[in-house]
């Protein structure tokens, strides 16, 4: 395995997830919580503009302008468009060495714990997400192979991810959950070390995976006009099992909508306060092992 050098940590790349905004500050103002001796570690803020506003965005989604199309058109002139070429600037610089690593820090509203997000099965990662559940039974790990085409941040690099931390308000810090990211932050660190030392730690139980198939949106008028909530025996189960026939939706007028699917599928992102925009109620994953 080829050395890594650089690693990027990025928060707030929407303005009003608050854990990887205020963890991005302390490292820059702590760089020693972040150094390692065998590679450079560079804390980074994402959506200056929304950040100081409180807000996701100001004109459009930051995390879905690392397009390659969008990096290269000087046409594009929305604040985040912008945003995103200064971004790939300092983690791309022209003659000089990429980030190898961009670890991408967002919350959300959703009981997602502490989830890593990886564009595809790339073995390095694959072995940081065995690792780090064998030692945190909190960390789960999911595929996402869609959205190396979505524009997200981690696309710019073949080992980005995203930690995923929830559930938490918008605009709130939770302590509970910004010291258990510090913490996986740190053994994300401290893996990436060990690695570069030739020491790779080793895992002896198989990674469980979810792995993304689709996306639910929520019951609709012929209007656009949400119809239904999430089932309360669905809100706040994020990775757990939900078979053919289990209630998936409850209309205003107290009516069960069922899950009609063929198979048993395992719901992550319920109810994310930011998705009712992207017409997403949840996203729907498979779940298995695989040996690393």
């Amino acid at each position: 395995m080829s050395q890594i050098k650089r690693v990027a940590i990025v928060g707030g790349n929407h303005g009003n997830e608050l854990t990887g905004v205020h963890l991005v500050k302390k490292f820059q103002q702590y760089p020693n919580l972040i150094n390692r001796a065998s590679f450079e570690t560079l804390a980074l803020l994402g959506n200056l503009k929304a950040i100081e506003e409180g807000k996701r965005y100001i004109e459009k989604d930051l995390n879905r302008c690392f397009t390659n199309q969008g990096l290269q058109n000087p046409q594009l002139s929305s604040y985040e468009d912008k945003r995103a070429k200064e971004i790939q600037q300092i983690l791309q610089p022209p003659n000089q060495p990429f980030a190898d690593v961009i670890v991408d820090l967002h919350s959300t509203t959703a009981n997602m714990g502490l989830t890593l997000i990886f564009c595809d099965m790339h073995p390095l990662l694959l072995r940081l997400g065995a690792y780090l559940s064998s030692i945190n039974p909190l960390v789960k790990v999911c595929i996402n192979q869609e959205s190396k085409e979505n524009g997200f941040l981690r696309s710019l690099c073949e080992l980005g991810f995203v930690i995923e931390v929830g559930a938490v308000a918008q605009n709130i810090l939770n302590a509970e959950l910004f010291q258990k990211t510090e913490q996986l932050i740190y053994a994300v660190l401290d893996y990436f070390e060990e690695c570069n030392q030739g020491n790779i730690p080793q895992t002896s139980s198989p990674l469980t995976l979810y792995k993304y198939i689709g996306t639910v949106d929520y019951p609709r008028s012929s209007g656009g006009d949400i119809q239904a909530m999430i089932h309360p025996q669905l809100q706040f189960r994020d990775y757990e099992p939900l078979n053919p026939g289990d209630p998936m939706f409850l209309t205003f007028a107290g009516k069960d909508i069922f899950y009609e699917g063929e198979s048993t599928v395992y719901p992550i992102f319920i109810n994310e306060a930011a998705y009712y925009e992207k017409g997403i109620a949840m996203y729907l994953s498979q779940k298995y092992q695989e040996i690393v």
